[in-house]
């Protein structure tokens, strides 16, 4: 009996049933959240997974989600013609941004200083665009929404949350299966071999530089869809939500809580950290200022020193050590005997 398998059919259909349940807005407004954030998370893991430490995601995030409102505020164009764009868009900037560093071997602490400055990069030129972007103030993608029309399917905007929750999943269950191609592919097995050994690599006929750019190109992309979508459920967009330094760390942090290492892993730190702030938003509120990053911080820390694979990853881990036969071993026999 395939047990994983069996528990992945009921988890599936369990996501699939839970609209039907009868749940209230809020609670949905969360499942699509956590389901919106583990795709983003996933896309991180990809590389992440791999030594490939970015802490510019947020970059991704945030040309995702102006790129697509800048098209449709200004110029009109459907938001499902803005998301291939920004799909380019941040493969673009991916190629810029890795080319150099994959060819010139800016690896490590280094690489991931790099993506950091470009994280704020683009923070600080989405508020230096203000004129376009709306700056620090952040922009609202303009509403094709009424009390007489509930559904706008070229503006992207849906009214009832359900029509949201499963537009999300078969999203998510998109990035699942980027994910289990990536792993069960021959670039996994390059990218196993460059993190160990770049040299050692090449020497087996590994295309480095190209294999690094093409792990990285797909985790920019599926981030950058993920922001895109982010911002049309959200109907607003600012540098502080989708970029910059903060949200980099988040995407980091997260993956690290659930498990990076496996499939759902990154999904699971969605569960962690965004019922983790909703339990402090409800129960703390404002009253203490930067609470949530103190915790953030300190579960970070933790996670890194007792549980470095993530929950996920640690269950999995424990259900292996179970599943192995035990050994039976040998009688020895006694002198004498």
């Amino acid at each position: 009996m395939n047990v994983p398998m069996i528990l992945k059919g009921v988890g599936l259909l369990a996501v699939l049933i839970f609209p039907a349940l009868g749940f209230s807005d809020y609670v949905l407004h969360i499942a699509i959240s956590i389901l919106i954030w583990g795709f983003i998370y996933t896309g991180w893991s990809i590389m992440g997974r791999f030594g490939l430490v970015s802490l510019g995601h947020g970059a991704f995030m945030g040309i995702g989600a102006y790129v697509v409102t800048m098209l449709w505020n200004h110029a009109g164009i459907t938001p499902w013609i803005g998301i291939p764009v920004a799909v380019v868009v941040s493969g673009a900037v991916a190629i810029f941004i890795g080319f150099p560093c994959f060819r010139f071997r800016i690896t490590g602490h280094y690489f991931a200083l790099v993506t950091l400055a470009l994280s704020e990069v683009v923070r600080l030129l989405i508020v230096a665009l203000r004129d376009t972007t709306g700056g620090s103030l952040g922009v609202t993608p303009r509403s094709e929404l009424t009390p007489e029309v509930a559904v706008s399917f070229y503006a992207m905007q849906f009214a009832d949350k359900t029509v949201w929750f499963y537009l999300i999943v078969v999203i998510w269950l998109g990035g699942l299966l980027i994910w289990r191609a990536v792993d069960r592919s021959m670039l996994r097995y390059a990218m196993e071999a460059i993190s160990q050994e770049d040299d050692a690599a090449a020497s087996l006929g590994v295309h480095v530089t190209r294999a690094k750019l093409t792990v990285t190109v797909i985790s920019a992309a599926m981030t950058a869809v993920g922001g895109a979508v982010y911002g049309q459920y959200q109907l607003y967009i600012n540098p502080e939500t989708t970029s910059g330094i903060a949200i980099s760390l988040q995407i980091v942090f997260a993956v690290i809580a659930g498990g990076m290492f496996v499939q759902l892993g990154p999904t699971m730190g969605a569960v962690i950290t965004l019922l983790l702030t909703e339990t402090l938003r409800q129960t703390v509120g404002h009253d203490v200022y930067g609470l949530d990053v103190m915790v953030y911080g300190a579960m970070l820390v933790l996670f890194i020193i007792y549980m470095p694979r993530g929950v996920l990853g640690w269950i999995t881990e424990v259900w292996s050590r179970r599943q192995e036969p035990r050994p039976t071993g040998t009688v020895k026999p006694q002198p004498g005997e």
